[in-house]
């Protein structure tokens, strides 16, 4: 259903990042939001929720980054919950939440996120979702091996189709063509979601492990399967990269590859009460 959102919701301009601009390919500034770290229910629905604003001409291209606290197992839109360990999730104090985009089950805790939220074919992006889907995976190539990481894509289609619903592999288990990988392990797993000619694509950049936490949410008896598959960015680079310089270092990225401006804000006020509209519908809690 269509809402209506008040007339020229205005945006607070805030001191960080306030204006990105450069001589870009697309006119249209795009939103910059920076997130601390939320609850993973509140994450997803905000996501959507831009989602839906953008698609209806409401709101802006945006890129949005964010955290998880406390940490989210999140199961792909059609998967089943018996990807999830729910009574270990419970006592370790982990949220389960569902995503709205497809793939499979992941555990959110040393990571930061990102998520591009734009129309198809208008700006930087182009019609096809494969090709929006390299495109912006590509940026975050860019971005990592401005960190000095020898990050790569990996070849073949990008697997946008949804599991199946008796799916229980982990996100990180399942290699794709499309994703960002170093000596053929992934750093990067993203996952798209289309919806009235715009996308949604979201995806963890992993800082760090937990072995215990990762195996136990999802009912493994160790972490050695996923482990094995998966690099951190403390594995790559010998020295901490605060986060406000992974911020940055991703903006920039996404300015030069999109060819795009970046005013920061926040969500308006529409988006908002959406948010709080889809929280409890995606909570797992069995």
């Amino acid at each position: 259903m269509r809402r209506v959102a008040p007339s020229s919701p205005k945006r607070e301009a805030l001191p960080r990042f306030a204006i990105l601009r450069r001589v870009t390919a697309d006119p249209t500034p795009w939103l910059l939001i920076i997130d601390g770290d939320l609850p993973g229910a509140q994450n997803m629905a905000r996501d959507v929720a831009i989602l839906e604003s953008v698609s209806e001409g409401d709101s802006p291209p945006t890129l949005r980054l964010y955290g998880w606290n406390p940490p989210c197992l999140t199961l792909g839109r059609h998967q089943g919950i018996e990807a999830a360990d729910l009574e270990f999730c419970s006592a370790e104090g982990i949220d389960v939440v569902r995503r709205p985009t497809g793939g499979r089950a992941l555990l959110h805790q040393h990571e930061l996120t990102y998520a591009v939220v734009a129309p198809l074919g208008r700006g930087p992006l182009p019609r096809g979702l494969q090709d929006a889907y390299r495109l912006i995976c590509g940026a975050l190539v860019q971005a990592m091996q401005s960190l000095g990481i020898d990050a790569k894509l990996t070849a073949g289609d990008v697997n946008l189709q949804l599991p199946g619903p008796r799916s229980t592999m982990p996100c990180f288990e399942a290699p794709a063509g499309g994703e960002v990988v170093v000596r053929n392990r992934k750093l990067i797993g993203s996952a798209m979601r289309a919806h009235a000619g715009s996308i949604l694509q979201h995806g963890a950049i992993v800082l760090g492990w937990d072995g215990r936490l990762q195996a136990g949410s999802m009912g493994l008896k160790d972490d050695a399967s996923l482990r094995a598959r998966i690099t951190t960015l403390r594995d790559e680079i010998s020295h901490e990269v605060p986060r406000p310089v992974l911020e940055r270092t991703l903006i920039e990225a996404f300015s030069s590859s999109l060819g795009a401006g970046f005013e920061q804000g926040q969500p308006t006020v529409v988006e908002l009460n959406r948010q709080d509209e889809l929280f409890r519908s995606l909570l797992v809690d069995g």
